[in-house]
């Protein structure tokens, strides 16, 4: 895989944002297979969480191995504490996320611009950020995967100060474009919907928001798929482990 350290102006942030990028090569080093086909590649954003940045991916699991062997562009952007959220009182993450990003990276790289080939993933923080893509925007990817994530910002919104100045007061929160249960029901009936991967550890004290997410969109017809990890917590072994399952299911489904 080739790899792309990306600096840009974004006028979303307005400020100079970073993005890592690996590429498929069509021939690569010893061990490593390589990509199939010329055609411009499939794209999966991958969404970091919390506490990390846009390099965390690269530096905690093998994505970059388990993306080698497909036709597939994996787009890591850093959004700090930000929720993947137009901050209350802060920037336009997710103008930058949902629009800008997007753009930039079809105007810098030749990929598939074709939904179908466009998958979101992310974990913690970033498994909300990519549901809320998905479901803001449903005809816009074709899988969406969440590991571990903070799924109900509605019941967390008052849980830190912080969140004040990122989601806004917390009693404004349910119903908003913030709560993915709202945004479940708004779009049940949308005529392009992704289908939406969940998995959890069973020691993870975010648990309780994967299960209550893959019911309410089972609920509202939405194609779930649902994983629960004996055994595991908040923990890397879990998500490199998930990233390497979700990588070959998203290019199998042709």
């Amino acid at each position: 895989m080739a790899f792309l350290d990306v600096h840009f102006f974004s006028e979303a942030l307005r400020v100079q944002a970073s993005v890592w990028v690996i590429l498929p090569e069509e021939r690569q080093g010893i061990g490593v297979a390589a990509s199939a086909g010329r055609k411009p590649p499939k794209v999966l954003y991958l969404l970091h969480g919390y506490s990390d940045d846009h390099t965390i991916w690269l530096r905690r699991t093998g994505v970059e191995r388990y993306a080698a062997g497909h036709n597939l562009a994996v787009i890591m952007p850093a959004v700090n504490h930000s929720f993947y959220t137009n901050e209350a009182q802060g920037e336009r993450y997710f103008d930058y996320v949902a629009e800008e990003l997007p753009a930039a990276m079809h105007r810098f790289l030749r990929l598939s611009e074709r939904p179908e080939d466009t998958f979101v993933a992310g974990l913690s923080m970033g498994g909300y950020g990519a549901m809320k893509l998905a479901l803001t925007h449903p005809e816009r990817y074709r899988m969406a995967a969440s590991f571990s994530g903070a799924l109900d910002v509605a019941l967390r919104a008052s849980s830190r100060p912080e969140f004040a100045r990122i989601f806004g007061r917390p009693e404004k929160v349910p119903g908003s474009e913030h709560d993915l249960y709202a945004l479940l029901e708004r779009q049940a009936a949308a005529p392009a919907r992704p289908k939406l991967i969940v998995s959890c550890g069973s020691e993870d004290g975010l648990l309780q928001d994967s299960r209550r997410f893959v019911r309410e969109a089972g609920r509202l017809g939405w194609d779930t798929a649902w994983r629960e990890v004996p055994g595991y917590g908040h923990a890397w072994e879990l998500w490199d482990a998930e990233i390497a399952r979700f990588i070959p299911l998203a290019m199998a489904e042709d």
